[in-house]
């Protein structure tokens, strides 16, 4: 019985110490995101031109500042929740692929908003946030493994509405191109990573079933018939 109390204790603590350690990006991240913010609010300065603007030479550094910049508190706030748990779910659930998924992300959702946007700055961390929606659904979906399938329906309930930010016209001042690339960043990184990382487990009794199917085949037993040749309608 005490044995039992060990592990589950045991058990308890490593989820947690996991949990934690899935934290320390994503915290780390939208604390920069908040403290670039708080500088601007007390030095009164516009950063906005550390944004992206397509096809320009100095819209190139917006890349990497880009998800950075916001435009009010409200901005922010609106990017920092979503972003913070959907990351924490990729370092919590992918930890072996998780840090590249996450930079794969940030720069390809970048590079692609360079080429495609509009001739407007282009501020905020939504493209990262779709981006990490859409590869949390998508590579549960392509993985069938029911764990992470579970976890591509939570951020359907949690952020289906999400979808109206991939079509333009639908809320104003958005950069919908972000929404719409970083969507497509996720897509391509779910398949990209789709042999690494979490995979569906393999049980004995389907080791056994294959083996068997094999056997079956080198033998010349045939599933179906009596192996004469005889035709059917």
């Amino acid at each position: 019985m005490s044995g039992k109390i060990h592990t589950a204790e045991s058990e308890g603590a490593f989820y947690r110490k996991k949990l934690f350690l899935s934290l320390i990006i994503p915290g780390t991240f939208i604390f920069f995101m908040w403290l670039v913010r708080i500088i601007e609010v007390l030095f009164e300065i516009d950063l906005s031109f550390l944004g992206i603007y397509p096809l320009k030479i100095r819209g190139l550094p917006g890349i990497l500042f880009s998800p950075f910049v916001h435009a009010d508190y409200q901005h922010l706030f609106n990017n920092s929740l979503p972003l913070l748990l959907l990351s924490a779910a990729l370092f919590y659930f992918y930890s072996e692929v998780a840090l590249r998924v996450f930079l794969w992300t940030y720069i390809l959702t970048g590079i692609l908003v360079w080429f495609g946007g509009r001739e407007a700055w282009h501020i905020g961390a939504s493209g990262l946030v779709y981006g990490l929606a859409s590869f949390l659904f998508f590579s549960g979906i392509i993985r069938k493994y029911f764990r992470l399938v579970a976890l591509s329906l939570l951020v359907v309930f949690l952020y289906g509405e999400m979808v109206w930010g991939l079509f333009p016209g639908i809320y104003k001042n958005i950069s919908w191109e972000s929404h719409m690339l970083g969507f497509f960043s996720g897509i391509v990184l779910a398949v990209w990573f789709r042999k690494e990382g979490p995979q569906m487990p393999v049980y004995e009794w389907m080791e056994e079933g294959e083996s068997e199917s094999e056997s079956d085949i080198e033998n010349g037993i045939e599933s179906e018939g009596d192996g004469e040749g005889k035709g059917g309608n």
